[in-house]
């Protein structure tokens, strides 16, 4: 898969804002299925599977089977790649600005 595709299917995954509040669940600690549907009440186990199937195909959230449970980990990286790409140029830009019109105005 070329690295156009995976980024497009990152950009996928996440423009879900539950599928963003699965991830914000997993920032601190890997969670079960189980555990994480307790979390989305209004959401049935097939949907909250549904939306960890589309995180997974994203490389943005790996599992992990233990006996039976399926723990879900949160994959950063796909989501650094995307900094390091789109947003940290762009910032690094916007903050050399700001640090010229500083300089402007103070002279």
């Amino acid at each position: 898969m070329s690295s156009d595709a995976k980024i497009e299917r990152v950009f996928k995954a996440l423009a879900s804002s539950t599928r963003r509040e699965i991830l914000d669940c997993l920032k601190d600690a890997p969670q079960t299925t189980g555990d994480l549907c307790v979390q989305f009440p209004a959401l049935d186990r097939c949907t909250v599977m549904q939306h960890l199937r589309v995180l997974e195909r994203a490389d943005l959230v790996i599992v992990q089977r233990k006996g039976r449970e399926r723990w879900n980990h949160l994959n950063p990286l796909p989501i650094k790649h995307i900094h390091d790409r789109w947003i940290g140029p762009y910032a690094a830009e916007a903050v050399n600005v700001l640090d010229r019109l500083k300089a402007d105005l103070e002279a």
